[in-house]
């Protein structure tokens, strides 16, 4: 396949963050082309939406069921390949499934859908239609998160012990954060959850994916301290996992005034730990009893393959949040040219944090001290 894959997008219209944090990131590689799109629920401005991204207006269609026939009408060498989609939470089984059976490949926005029965629907269906599906927990796509996991693999750690996340934004510690803030903390859009379907899951799905090891039993409190709102904003899970030794933290708030995006995972075994911050995420930090503290940095001697792999630049120029976000894009155009799944996040993931999600809020709502997640 010779030529550049044709990217559509769901969502991310005027005034909406991620989705132009999608785009610069579809376009970083230029493995990808973004040349349609329901851009807003208004007809008009998702028009001009796609005009003032340089596409053909007319492919700047009303809505998802529209833009799925006149993609379909045209011929396969003007078609998308896959639909990037970037909408509040409440769209994204219902967009996601109507693609998959439409013949598309799919990236979507974390969570992977409304609840764990959805997440398994577009499991199955990603394997009866034999579609690719990426879901996007940019994180990881960091080089040095993929040095952490490769490191842990190899034993360097040791048996994993303990393992701690904190994930800390202040953005919500006023009542009216504006438009971004107002559908996470709707559970009619957001679902069952705010501030843990919004960023706990990044850190549930970080854990797993850097350790290897797989949450089976939470303790959580979750709480709204921002009076009127329906949802969390705050929260800390006590963890176990299948590795029966370990045990774990996650603390995630978006009332934690003055954060910007502290992001922090600390994972201790028996040998070693490692740490890695996500405001400065070209470092990672590995320590042991009997050593001096190592700093492995992306670009350097002695930093592995596995961070190498997903590096662009020498040392010294700084690559993250955006080149997290590429790192995906560009992981997935390949599996569509390879036509088989790549090392990404996928619909078993979504599962996962699915699972995870309604454990812990059964958990905070209900009396018993421990709630096991479904495997």
């Amino acid at each position: 396949m010779k030529r550049k894959i044709r990217m559509g997008m769901v969502g991310g219209g005027p005034g909406a963050f991620i989705g132009e944090v999608h785009r610069m990131a579809a376009r970083l590689d230029g493995e990808i082309e973004l040349v349609s799109g329901v851009f807003g629920r208004d007809p008009e401005k998702s028009r001009q939406c796609a005009s003032d991204l340089y596409l053909d207006p007319t492919r700047g269609y009303a809505d998802y069921q529209t833009m799925i026939a006149k993609e379909l009408s045209l011929p396969e060498n003007e078609r998308i390949d896959f639909v990037a989609v970037c909408t509040p939470n409440l769209y994204h089984f219902t967009v996601a499934k109507a693609f998959l059976e439409a013949g598309f490949h799919v990236l979507c926005e974390k969570p992977v859908a409304m609840s764990s029965a959805e997440a398994v629907e577009l499991d199955s269906l990603v394997k009866k239609n034999g579609r690719l599906f990426c879901l996007m927990h940019n994180y990881t796509g960091f080089p040095m998160i993929r040095q952490a996991r490769q490191l842990i693999a190899d034993g360097v750690l040791g048996t994993i012990r303990k393992i701690n996340v904190e994930y800390s934004l202040g953005w919500l510690a006023a009542p009216n954060a504006g438009k971004q803030a107002a559908w996470r903390v709707d559970p009619k859009q957001a679902g069952i959850s705010g501030c843990m379907a919004d960023i706990g899951t990044h850190a549930q799905n970080l854990i797993e994916f850097v350790s290897g090891l797989k949450i089976t039993a939470v303790s959580a409190d979750l709480a709204t301290f921002v009076e009127g709102r329906s949802l969390d904003d705050d929260g800390s899970v006590l963890l176990r996992f299948n590795n029966p030794v370990a045990r774990g933290v996650i603390f995630a708030s978006e009332v934690a005034t003055g954060e910007e995006n502290n992001f922090i995972l600390k994972i201790y075994g028996d040998k070693a730990a490692l740490e890695w911050h996500q405001q400065t995420p070209e470092d990672l930090i590995l320590r042991s009893n009997d050593a001096p503290i190592q700093i492995l940095r992306r670009g350097w001697p002695g930093t592995g393959s596995a961070a190498a792999a997903f590096s662009r630049l020498p040392a010294g120029h700084p690559e993250g949040f955006l080149e997290g976000f590429a790192n995906m894009y560009k992981a997935f155009a390949k599996a569509i040219r390879d036509k088989q799944p790549g090392d990404y996040p996928s619909t078993a993931d979504g599962i996962a944090e699915m699972h995870f999600l309604e454990a812990i809020v059964a958990n905070s709502r209900g009396t018993e001290k421990w709630t096991k997640v479904p495997q």
